[in-house]
């Protein structure tokens, strides 16, 4: 007989219920709520019900498709699957991807055919095309995918970027007024550079480069300086991941050019962390010095997920600025004060993604500075994520901090080991096909 899964209902039971004041949430709806928000953040219909709860409760299920998992966490206002009692079949970290394996491996096609489609776009954005459309509707469902990215599952939020891209570009072949036509193509532009973010998430920047030469161009049709800038940044990061750090640095210092709001934040840190990387010290800090004293003037609302630039989401990328020249305490001081906000905000407001990187960060710091616990510490919450959000960057980031256990000099310690072991489990086992789907 399965062992009853007492998270899962006493998260249920501490949640207060939405339609009886007073009373706690039932099986039904729970159900009912998280295929609201699947519906709202996906538009995809899922047929959880009331029955299906009862049966995670009982245990009979452990380990629920990674569409539920989203749901049940977003509605029980949890950050891990661990707090809700699910564990992958075969016990924590088992059914974790490869290096290079992405857990959306069954997009690669996709992946390559839209990077060859923007490609082939581009002479249609760098003429003067013209269309039909009301414009804020495009922009209202690019707002709720960039503000659920990393948040819930990869491939509804792809296809609806990928369809808005096309439903700006074909209406761009018919006619209407100037201000719409800018309009369209700011709506292609920001899809575009939504595709090559998650492109490069799922390890291929090579295609994230295809979307984002035809972002540019849109960019300079709609004549949109924040589109400008945050392709730019899209671009830094793409050329980032390539470890091309002076052609990053190039396109981050050409961003700032055009940059308002939030990614004037992101540029000037970025423009830091490129210099480091380059090895262009004594630039880099003078780079810091202004990235730290860069004050955001938000004129209006701003898109969120990659295209919002945080405090702590700044102060992550200086911990790394600081970590390459050298200066492990620096580096714990930032990330330690990005963690804590990071933890502060709003569940909803939360951006996880850059938060792990950051403890990432964490981690090598105190393995710089021969504190092997607060590494352990920093990486045990990491360890924890779902497998459907350890995108390229993350793999990456923990290959490293594995390679510095090694290199530690509590390389023999067996909490160095299990740690060691620990990623290599996250980072070796290819994640199931499952982990898209329900």
């Amino acid at each position: 007989m399965p062992e009853p899964n007492e998270l899962l209902r006493a998260a249920r039971e501490r949640t207060p219920s939405r339609i009886a004041p007073g009373e706690q949430m039932t099986r039904a709806e729970l159900a009912d709520a998280v295929c609201a928000w699947l519906w709202e953040t996906t538009e995809t219909k899922y047929e959880l019900d009331g029955h299906y709860i009862a049966k995670l409760e009982r245990g009979a299920v452990r380990w629920p498709g990674a569409a539920y998992r989203s749901g049940l966490r977003h509605v029980l206002n949890v950050a891990d699957d661990l707090e809700l009692g699910f564990v992958p079949p075969g016990g924590p970290g088992v059914t974790d991807p490869e290096p290079g394996v992405s857990s959306v491996i069954d997009l690669e096609d996709d992946l390559v055919r839209t990077g060859d489609e923007s490609v082939a776009q581009l002479a249609l954005a760098e003429e003067s095309n013209v269309g039909e459309l009301t414009v804020e509707q495009l922009h209202a469902d690019l707002l709720r995918i960039t503000q659920n990215y990393l948040r819930t599952p990869t491939r509804p939020l792809y296809q609806r970027a990928l369809a808005i891209r096309d439903r700006a570009f074909r209406l761009l072949t018919g006619r209407q007024s100037p201000h719409q036509s800018r309009g369209l193509y700011d709506a292609a532009g920001w899809a575009l550079s939504l595709l090559g973010w998650i492109a490069v998430d799922l390890g291929r920047p090579d295609i994230a480069e295809n979307h984002t030469r035809t972002a540019w161009a849109c960019a300079e049709a709609a004549d949109q300086d924040d589109l400008r800038a945050w392709v730019r940044a899209t671009q830094h990061t793409i050329a980032f991941w390539q470890d091309d750090f002076d052609q990053a640095a190039t396109y981050a210092a050409d961003g700032l050019r055009y940059a308002v709001g939030s990614s004037t934040l992101f540029l000037t840190s970025a423009v830091a962390v490129d210099l480091a990387r380059s090895g262009r010290h004594a630039e880099a800090r003078e780079a810091l010095m202004i990235a730290k004293r860069t004050t955001v003037r938000t004129d209006g609302p701003e898109r969120g997920g990659p295209f919002l630039c945080t405090p702590e989401r700044a102060e992550g990328i200086w911990s790394d600025v600081h970590l390459t020249l050298g200066e492990a305490e620096l580096t714990l001081a930032h990330a330690d004060h990005a963690i804590a906000a990071f933890e502060a905000s709003p569940h909803l407001l939360r951006n996880f993604g850059s938060e792990r990187m950051v403890r990432l960060q964490q981690a090598k710091a105190h393995l710089h500075l021969d504190e092997l616990d607060g590494a352990n510490d920093a990486v045990f919450v990491v360890l924890n994520t779902p497998v459907e959000y350890r995108v390229r960057p993350l793999v990456h980031r923990i290959s490293e901090v594995a390679a510095l256990t090694r290199m530690s000099k509590h390389a023999t310690d067996p909490k160095a080991r299990a740690l060691h072991d620990a990623i290599r489990v996250f980072t070796r086992h290819p994640a199931s096909r499952a982990t898209v789907s329900k």
